[in-house]
């Protein structure tokens, strides 16, 4: 079956950086990582309701044991990144949310064929972390929702504050504002790039797999597909310590070097990884 599917590529391929149209929906251009990205945040939320429906009746199997894993692992990995319980416990729903999609999409763009159905030479299948648009929103989202746990935190002013010094008065910590100001937009490049970056080298190495293995691609492409089952969850889960670990420093203080709120504190959960 590997082999039969992944033949059309070794014909002939097609490699875009950019997400490609397939349609249009009235004004609304709709790309092949739209379609699977629908696909595959459908596939999220059947699971997760799939899984809340079974524990609530009180059963168990192997898909609700993994999923629960999942968010009693990662809610204590949150409250020990944040080292606040009541922020982490409003903060861990956004970041576990975007694990799973992150997850999921970028399992199912692994699935064989899904890079060789075409229309007029252009995949109908694209992974939804291999467009720039959908990174770089989730990295705009979680850069505005750190800002908003800072904002309760310290305030309007006392968060401007974070940023905004007396050089005069303070002069290192006038400093210390700007590189923390410069640090928010290298944060959001550095969350968009490294999920597109990683997902669109899977698809190209599957891809260039495929055309150098020739009909020996049923064979070869089962261990570089499970390799990459491996890197989607390291991505996903990676974002999911960024995002907390983002947080967890815009709600530390300038001089604050307590244990709990420190950059170095935080960054230990990535040993992890």
């Amino acid at each position: 079956m590997i082999l039969t599917t992944f033949a059309a590529a070794s014909s002939e391929p097609h490699i875009s950086l950019a997400a490609e149209e397939i349609f249009k929906l009235g004004p609304v251009s709709i790309t092949n990582s739209i379609i699977l990205g629908v696909i595959g945040i459908a596939v999220t939320v059947g699971i997760l309701f799939y899984v809340a429906s079974m524990l609530k009746r009180g059963k168990s199997n192997f898909i609700t044991g993994i999923v629960q894993w999942a968010f009693e692992g990662f809610y204590g990995q949150a409250e020990e990144i944040i080292g606040d319980k009541v922020v982490a416990r409003r903060i861990f729903p956004l970041a576990i949310t975007m694990f799973f999609v992150i997850l999921i999409t970028y399992w199912l763009s692994v699935l064989p064929g899904v890079g060789t159905i075409t229309v007029d030479g252009i995949p109908v299948f694209r992974a939804l972390p291999a467009d720039l648009n959908f990174t770089f929103a989730l990295a705009i989202i979680t850069v505005v929702a750190t800002q908003v746990y800072a904002v309760q935190k310290h305030g309007i002013f006392g968060n401007i504050g974070r940023y905004l010094k007396n050089p005069i008065k303070d002069p290192i910590g006038a400093f210390e504002g700007i590189l923390e100001f410069i640090g928010e937009f290298s944060r959001l490049v550095a969350l968009s790039f490294r999920l597109f970056g990683n997902a669109f080298a899977g698809e190209v190495l599957l891809l260039l797999i495929a055309i150098l293995a020739g009909y020996v691609a049923g064979l070869v492409l089962p261990f570089f597909m499970a390799f990459e089952l491996f890197i989607g969850f390291i991505q996903a889960y990676v974002f999911f310590v960024l995002t907390l670990i983002f947080t967890s420093l815009a709600l530390a203080t300038h001089g604050d070097h307590s244990s709990e709120h420190s950059p170095a504190h935080p960054t230990q959960a990535l040993k992890h990884e």
